[in-house]
């Protein structure tokens, strides 16, 4: 694999990311000023359905056609047809128990809402093999724009919508136009089309590599989702609302950087399955570089969460700062999470895969049913527990498999950990300054900037001056094309 192909490619899908969920962020404030906390709540218990649901439209398939070796277009043809049967199917059984789910949570409106948003299934039913040929070809080019166009597309209608007093289906109609135009785009430009077949014995082999990753991240989403049913239930709407605030917040960001590596590096790995040391050293590098830029985001983001939340979202959404400052801990575990698991997808392990994440749920759903009675906040406080300890359970297969322990990942990223605490202890100080909003916002971020750059080149910090030497290459290369 060329090493400038993948950093090419990895541009790409950050800028997608970073243009989508800049444009989504905006969308996201406007929103959250012109809607009431309980529509955010209600939209949530809607997607913990339409999420669990969406697990089963993959069935791990595209990740299976991503890592295969030889795959042709009877591949793709036979995992097409699968997958929208599977998505007309799961459609129709949502459809048939809404009103069982509006009878649960005892709220009638939720039978149309239901019904509508579980559209989605049957969208990414199409969009799913798309994706995969995309990833599989690593043309994420493709993706820049098909992405960009439906957020964009979505975010007129949602505010729209939301201005006129439509109130909840302004989410939901937002979130299925996206999901619309982002798969016609697609379509559009990327010149695949399924052939008029399909092999069993193709989906046969298929099969016995997806369905480990299916029952995996089956496991995974309901135990991130069945937190929100419970929160639903047993308590508030407004709660629940906040405890998700919390979490899309620091999401945004690690969205960017973690979705840009991980798709960019299965496929890259996928190449190199049979060289282990090739594989280590790439897992090595992911580790790193997301490492760096993730935890002093994270940390970052903890420390300018108040006046941030003020600012941008107003007063009435400050119960999400707790929530938020917890999942900015969590997500900052996502680099070693993310590089040790496609380490072990693309050599083919999915059977490793699955028993991580059943010995990860069970320590997970013990911490849940122990904190559920107690209040929001200490489920949040759980989760962050099992979350560092499940990244100490993900990398502990890859010591044998690639001969790269946790206590090496931890000494890898030790310089830059180090270096995001200070940052933190400073930005955090510094916001118990008498000052306004936005001028305390200017101060922290200005000096949590200077206090990582300035740190990074005193400590010289090898990631540090990996990027900034890869970026003068990129730069070098694209002047030497336009001259």
């Amino acid at each position: 694999m060329n090493n400038n192909k993948v950093v090419v490619n990895f541009i790409w899908r950050f800028a997608e990311r970073c243009g989508a969920q800049g444009v989504t962020f905006i969308v996201s404030v406007v929103l959250a000023r012109l809607l009431d906390p309980k529509v955010y709540g209600t939209v949530a218990l809607l997607a913990v359905f339409t999420t669990i649901l969406q697990v089963f439209v993959d069935s791990g398939f595209g990740t299976a056609l991503v890592q295969k070796k030889d795959v042709d277009n009877v591949d793709f043809s036979t995992v097409f047809y699968f997958n929208v049967t599977a998505g007309l199917l799961l459609y129709a059984l949502l459809y048939l128990f809404a009103p069982v789910i509006a009878a649960f949570y005892k709220m009638p409106e939720l039978v149309p809402m239901v019904r509508v948003a579980g559209l989605t299934l049957i969208i990414s039913s199409v969009k799913n093999i798309q994706q995969a040929y995309v990833s599989r070809h690593m043309i994420f080019k493709k993706f820049f724009f098909s992405t960009l166009g439906g957020t964009i597309g979505a975010a007129v209608i949602g505010i729209f919508m939301a201005y006129k007093g439509f109130g909840v289906w302004a989410l939901i109609v937002q979130n299925l136009f996206n999901q619309f135009l982002d798969t016609l785009i697609l379509w559009i430009t990327v010149r695949w089309r399924p052939q008029l077949t399909f092999s069993f014995e193709r989906f046969k082999w298929l099969y016995s590599y997806g369905w480990k990753l299916l029952a995996s991240s089956l496991i995974n989403v309901i135990y991130l989702k069945i937190r929100q049913l419970i929160i639903g239930k047993l308590y508030t709407e407004s709660q629940l609302a906040f405890y998700n605030e919390g979490d899309k917040l620091p999401s945004f960001v690690v969205t960017n950087i973690n979705t840009s590596i991980d798709s960019v590096l299965l496929p890259a790995m996928a190449m190199n399955q049979d060289k282990a040391e090739s594989i280590k050293s790439m897992t090595r590098r992911a580790i790193c570089v997301s490492s760096y830029f993730m935890w002093p985001l994270m940390l970052g983001l903890a420390s300018v969460a108040t006046p941030l939340v003020s600012l941008v979202l107003t007063d009435k959404w400050l119960p999400c700062v707790p929530f938020l400052r917890i999942f900015t801990f969590i997500y900052a575990m996502q680099p070693i999470q993310t590089a040790n698991l496609n380490a072990i997808k693309a050599i083919g392990r999915s059977d490793i895969f699955l028993k991580l994440e059943i010995i990860k749920k069970i320590m997970g759903f013990g911490a849940m049913m122990a904190t559920i009675f107690i209040s929001v906040e200490a489920m949040a406080y759980s989760f962050f527990i099992t979350t560092t300890l499940s990244a100490v359970i993900n990398a502990f297969p890859n010591k044998k498999l690639l001969g790269y322990s946790f206590l090496e990942q931890i000494k890898d990223i030790l310089p830059c950990l180090c270096l995001s605490v200070f940052m933190f202890l400073v930005t955090f100080a510094l916001s118990f300054l008498p000052l306004g909003d936005i001028l305390l916002l200017l101060i922290q971020v200005t000096a949590g900037i200077v206090i990582y750059i300035v740190g990074s080149v005193l400590l010289k910090i090898d990631t540090f001056y990996f990027l900034w030497n890869t970026l003068k290459k990129i730069i070098k290369s694209w002047s030497a094309k336009q001259a």
